[in-house]
Parts: C-alpha cells; sequence; structure tokens
C-alpha cells in the first residue's frame, strides 16, 4: 500500500466528548468512516466544519438524499477517490439505491437504470467535475427538474465532496483503521480489511478503469 501521507489523530487522546461522539457516530453509521474525520481532527475547526456541513447538506437539506449520493459517487468514480468510493450511504441503501446503480454511474446519460431527474443531477455533477461547458441546455434541463434552492444545495454539495475527496485521495488512507470493526456504510466486498485487499486487487475493481475516457463518451 502506498505510504499514508498524514497521520490519524488517536482517538484515545482526544478528549472533547463531543468529538468523540461524532467519531463514533462515524464508527456506527459511516459517511464519513472515522479515518477521514482523524485526519481532520488534528485541527478541530477543520473537522467541525467537515462534520456540520456534511450533516447539514448532505444528511439533511432540501434536496434527495439519494440524488446527492449519486452525485457523491460519481465524483470518487471521476477523481478515484478510493476511500471515499468504497462507502455507500446507509440512507439511501434503506431508500432503494442498490449496487448496480453504482456501476453505471459513468455512463449515467446511456443507462436505463435512472430517471430523468437523476440524470439531470449527474450531469450537473458531470460539468463540474470535468469543467465542460455549462451551457443553456443543461441549465434548462436542470431547472425542469429542480427548485433554485435544491439547485444551490446540490451544486454547494458537489462542490464540497469533488474539494474534499481530490484532497483525500493524495493522503493514502484507508478503511478499517481507526475505531475499526463495523461494517456502516462500506460497500460489498469491503467490509473487512481481507475483504477490502481481495476486492482491491481484482482485475475488475472500478478504480482501475479509466473514468475520464468512460465519461467524456458518455457526454459525447
Amino acid at each position: 500500500m502506498a505510504k499514508q501521507r498524514i497521520s490519524y489523530v488517536d482517538p484515545a487522546t482526544i478528549s472533547d466528548p463531543a468529538m468523540l461522539a461524532e467519531l463514533d457516530r462515524c464508527r456506527r453509521e459511516g459517511t464519513p468512516r472515522p479515518e477521514s474525520q482523524a485526519v481532520r481532527a488534528h485541527v478541530p475547526a477543520v473537522f467541525w466544519s467537515f462534520a456540520n456541513s456534511w450533516r447539514e447538506v448532505f444528511h439533511k437539506g432540501v434536496c434527495d438524499h439519494s440524488i446527492k449520493e449519486l452525485c457523491r459517487v460519481y465524483v470518487s468514480q471521476s477523481v478515484k477517490c478510493e476511500y471515499c468510493g468504497n462507502q455507500r450511504s446507509e440512507k439511501s441503501k434503506n431508500a432503494g439505491l442498490v449496487e448496480e446503480d453504482y456501476k453505471d454511474l459513468l455512463n449515467f446519460e446511456k443507462s436505463t437504470r435512472f430517471d430523468a431527474r437523476q440524470k439531470a443531477a449527474l450531469a450537473y455533477a458531470e460539468a463540474i467535475v470535468w469543467d465542460l461547458p455549462a451551457e443553456d441546455a443543461l441549465w434548462e434541463r436542470l431547472h425542469s427538474q429542480f427548485s433554485e434552492p435544491e439547485l444551490v444545495e446540490l451544486g454547494y454539495f458537489i462542490a464540497l465532496t469533488m474539494g474534499q475527496q481530490r484532497w483525500l485521495r493524495t493522503l493514502n488512507i484507508e478503511h478499517h483503521k481507526v475505531l475499526a470493526g463495523t461494517v456502516a456504510s462500506m460497500a460489498p466486498g469491503f467490509e473487512s480489511t481481507e475483504a477490502l485487499e481481495k476486492s482491491k486487487a481484482s482485475s475488475d475493481y472500478w478504480a482501475k478503469q479509466s473514468p475520464r475516457l468512460t465519461d467524456r463518451n458518455a457526454a459525447e
């Protein structure tokens, strides 16, 4: 495994009960899992800035959570953030998202798995992630499916998760390293260290694919 670039803060060294409670929530519920927050814990203001934004904008908010979840993993697959891309929202799972949905994300325009609203949201994510022209046709499509408050929240969320994922992928952090022992929000095949290593060694592991080429083809 590549060398980790920033250490985890050991929860045993944290005295703030609120921070410990949030890390325990990450352990029990995931998205995010504890490792990324254990890195942010080096700076409490960063820890809480992310935790609060993630709670209010991703888990809560005015736009459908599952649409935001699809956009989150679309970003993961596009920027190859393996840490984020190997997590799944339990809330979206309970709402009906299945693993096959995630496998079709980079070819969303041609997929039969997504409805018009989901495809519009993913086109929004595509334009933001890949710096594609945001022309009238895109905005007409978005306004036909979403209110302006929803578009504000969704655009902000895509930008937030894209920035965080582009950062996290440089750190070489991994699951099951901090407060290990739960499978909360782990993608199928990544529930333990052993399962994760086996999945990553597979020739069809998603991060071994070429997202840029696939994404461009889907957009054309």
